[in-house]
């Protein structure tokens, strides 16, 4: 009777012993919160102020342009002769153009900086969490600002498993699979 008891306390640590050991350890973050403490992206913030600032700058000075030739117009354009209004007309209309293809360039230009310069922040900040995950053994790190994984250890892909669960026949239809198995910001899967 002791043998059956010894043998069993043994099967029991046993299978805790093994539960435990394959027990994945999963943290979640707020990225946005640790990158808008970071001073790098206090720095980011400011530049990209700036450059919003000029692109600012040059637009007032453009309307201003516009504004004054436009006043300029009114109150000349009935001694103008037809040829002379219909050039003011022109030369006020390219003037408006420029301007709104202006706003549209400063536009894409300010996302491109502002992307440009808080990327290394990110690239700084996701270095750091991967470097924490992994002295701390956590398997996935959840990014609670976006819903998404932005760590993950390596780990088996149960596609096959799953197409044989519910009884998909490979080769009957086509699988598409995403070149890179990791979720966004994760490891790439390998098997």
């Amino acid at each position: 009777m002791k043998n059956i008891f010894k043998i069993a306390i043994v099967g029991v640590t046993f299978i805790l012993c093994s539960t435990t050991m394959n027990a994945q350890k999963i943290a979640h973050i707020n990225l946005d919160s640790l990158i808008s403490i970071m001073p790098e992206s206090k720095t980011a913030q400011q530049a990209v102020q700036d450059y919003a600032k000029q692109l600012e700058e040059q637009v007032t000075a453009m309307q201003s342009e516009l504004k004054t030739k436009y006043d300029d117009y009114q109150a000349k354009s009935k001694d103008m002769a037809e040829v002379v209004r219909a050039s003011k007309e022109k030369e006020l209309n390219d003037l408006n153009q420029r301007i709104q293809d202006f706003q549209q360039q400063a536009q894409t230009d300010y996302q491109r900086k502002s992307a440009e310069l808080s990327k290394p922040v990110y690239e700084k900040a996701k270095k750091a969490v991967d470097a924490v995950a992994k002295e701390n053994g956590f398997k996935y790190v959840l990014d609670t600002s976006t819903g998404m994984v932005i760590y993950s250890e390596q780990s088996d892909d149960i596609i096959g498993l799953v197409i044989k669960k519910l009884g998909i026949t490979p080769g009957a239809t086509p699988i598409v699979a995403p070149a890179n198995n990791a979720p966004k910001g994760g490891t790439p899967n390998k098997k």
